[in-house]
């Protein structure tokens, strides 16, 4: 099959949505498959590469100025730029797809060649990556709104069959888009297994000079919908039972209401703020860290996933029964406490930290849970399934 893989973030981006897309088109390229990759341009990437045996091309894009909401990614946008439409089009002209692949539903290049396969009858898969939601009434108000007036009819002219990583993915999308079983596939995040089976690149104990004190790693960047407060919170609680403790915090900051928290708590000497790192940096930060902790304000993304792959403790905020098909059992194959819990952030860390035995079987189960589920290689060959029955369906209406 020829597969055109669009997503308006993709690397040297980094983020769960960029890598991702990356690493599924490179394993559609294992599996035999002919891929073409589409994105923005972002900063100073090439305007075309090969990578991993595949093509990408990257088009002018405008950057969306941070406003300060759940969303404030440093985003771009190609529909703005002038010719842009006609530049997609023509490329997926001369490559011809049997199949696309968008990720992200409000994303315009995922509306652009979304278009563009309905009009020629190309089966699509849309996979939804974040939501549009937020705890600010305001700013939810105006998600709600968005989503209604504008990124519904958009999905409703474009028919894809939608990618659902998990629970909250799935009620989101049967009250904001009407999804069903009927149009929907539910798999779950991709986690490159191969990505951390490589030697790690640093020591990022001695870089940091955190010696052997117990360290906590939180990885991913810092917006208000991943705002680190629970941890920052559960701090003086955990500094109390131990009190060398060092909390890194790895990623772009673009919501520092963590900072000030920590300053008013007194505990700002325990963190260390690095920035985004880069992504083969990654392992040897999971590698460095007692205990991982990302996803504490309700979620289990890619970074979580990942650390639990690589043999580290790590707390996530989901139930149970998050990823459907997939059992998860707290305080044997994964380790979760509610959204925004201090409390119950501080218990788990300190009863991680006191039992050092009981944390390596649990991040041990973990990591084999992670490989059985998640593995890039298990995740992509749902996928290449459905793309066969699509094609194959859309060849018998043709």
């Amino acid at each position: 099959m020829r597969i055109a893989v669009v997503n308006n973030f993709f690397p040297p981006r980094v983020g769960g949505s960029a890598h991702m897309s990356a690493s599924l088109a490179a394993q559609f390229v294992e599996e035999g498959h002919e891929v073409l990759a589409i994105t923005a341009a972002y900063a100073d990437a090439p305007a075309e590469e090969e990578r991993d045996g595949y093509r990408v091309v990257r088009l002018p894009a405008t950057k969306m100025p941070q406003v300060g909401l759940s969303i404030d990614f440093d985003m771009s946008f190609a529909s703005v730029r002038p010719g842009n439409w006609r530049r997609l089009w023509k490329l997926l002209n001369e490559f011809k797809p049997d199949a696309i692949h968008l990720h992200g539903q409000f994303f315009d290049l995922s509306w652009l060649a979304g278009i563009y396969a309905r009009r020629r009858n190309i089966p699509v898969l849309l996979t939804i990556h974040t939501l549009l939601i937020s705890d600010n009434k305001l700013y939810g108000g105006v998600f709600r709104m968005l989503d209604a007036v504008l990124v519904r009819p958009i999905l409703a002219y474009i028919r894809p069959r939608y990618v659902i990583l998990d629970k909250l993915g799935v009620d989101y999308c049967v009250e904001r888009y009407g999804t069903s079983d009927a149009n929907s596939e539910y798999f779950p995040i991709a986690v490159d297994t191969g990505h951390f089976a490589k030697p790690v690149t640093k020591d990022v104990r001695a870089e940091h000079q955190i010696g052997d004190a117990p360290l906590i790693v939180s990885l991913g960047h810092v917006i208000p919908l991943r705002n680190r407060l629970p941890l920052i919170e559960a701090l003086p609680s955990i500094l109390d039972k131990h009190p060398g403790v060092r909390v890194a915090i790895v990623g772009r900051v673009y919501h520092d209401a963590f900072l000030k928290r920590a300053a008013e708590l007194g505990v700002s000497e325990a963190l260390i703020v690095t920035g985004a790192v880069p992504k083969e940096d990654v392992p040897a930060y999971f590698a460095a860290a007692d205990i991982v902790t990302h996803d504490l304000n309700g979620g289990c993304g890619t970074a979580s996933l990942e650390a639990m792959l690589s043999g580290t403790a790590t707390i996530a905020s989901v139930t149970e029964d998050n990823y459907p098909g997939i059992e998860l059992r707290n305080g044997e194959n994964v380790l979760l406490v509610r959204p925004d819990d201090a409390e119950a952030v501080a218990s788990t860390v300190i009863g991680l930290l006191d039992d050092p035995e009981r944390r390596a079987v649990i991040a041990q189960r973990e990591s084999e849970m992670v490989r059985s589920n998640f593995g890039l290689d298990v995740v992509a060959e749902e996928h290449l399934r459905t793309f066969e029955k699509l094609v194959s369906d859309s060849h018998v209406l043709r």
